[in-house]
């Protein structure tokens, strides 16, 4: 009896045995499958910025060489961030206007088809989410019976879209194939600001700086570009952080 129940016993262990065996193979091979995911993921994350990066040194290299010696004769900033900021007094709206003085519509006049004519190649055409028109101010109320924030919003929302108005009324924007006409009607805006992001002497953004508010550089308009890269990367920053 005990040499039978000891052969029973036996069996019953390789059996268990098996199992665990088994089991081990499976969690492994989950484990394996799930660092090949996050590997993946990681590796599509790391393509993504890295297109980001290029995309924006590309945008950037070519808006500088076609602008460099403009932008110094007329007091404008290209930042890597691909905003272009005219921030001249000379040239720029009066105090609680929306008109563009002449000076200014003559800066246009040669700014905007060079600009475009670099965004609409096809070599960026396809990486482009938005390219943005804004009219900002500085902290001075536009008059006494409003808010002052929302004062200022609408007098800055009028200011772009201005710009806007003399970019599509120009013989340029009539020249352009309807396909490109179409493009640009969909990804260009025209937005208000108001005195959101004010500027400091460095023309760096008050809010960050803590820095005194340069009224002179905080009233402004400026083109800003927002990559397809940049959409993605955010979604990309979202999910790492949800995941905290």
């Amino acid at each position: 009896m005990s040499i039978i129940s000891k052969k029973g016993d036996s069996n019953h262990w390789i059996s268990f045995s098996d199992v665990m065996t088994g089991l081990m193979v499976i969690f492994m091979f989950i484990a394996i499958s799930y660092m090949l995911e996050a590997q993946k993921k990681q590796d599509e994350r790391d393509e993504i910025f890295k297109e980001f990066k290029q995309t924006k040194e590309d945008l950037y290299n070519e808006l500088n060489d076609e602008f460099k010696n403009d932008f110094q004769e007329w007091k404008v900033v290209l930042d890597k961030d691909l905003s272009i900021k005219f921030i001249n007094p000379d040239v720029l709206f009066k105090a609680g206007q929306s008109t563009i003085p002449y000076k200014f519509s003559n800066l246009l006049d040669d700014f905007l088809p060079r600009y475009f004519n670099i965004l609409l190649k096809d070599t960026f055409r396809d990486k482009i989410a938005e390219i943005r028109i804004e009219g900002h101010t500085d902290m001075t109320p536009t008059n006494s019976w409003e808010i002052p924030y929302i004062g200022n919003l609408k007098l800055s929302q009028m200011r772009s879209a201005s710009v806007m108005n003399q970019f599509i009324s120009s013989p340029f924007y009539s020249s352009l194939l309807a396909k490109d006409r179409s493009w640009l009607q969909f990804n260009l805006t025209a937005n208000g600001m108001s005195y959101g992001k004010t500027l400091d002497a460095d023309k760096g953004f008050t809010y960050d700086t803590k820095n005194p508010v340069n009224k002179t550089f905080s009233r402004r308009v400026e083109f800003r570009i927002v990559t397809t890269s940049d959409k993605v990367v955010e979604k990309v920053l979202e999910e790492i952080n949800n995941k905290k």
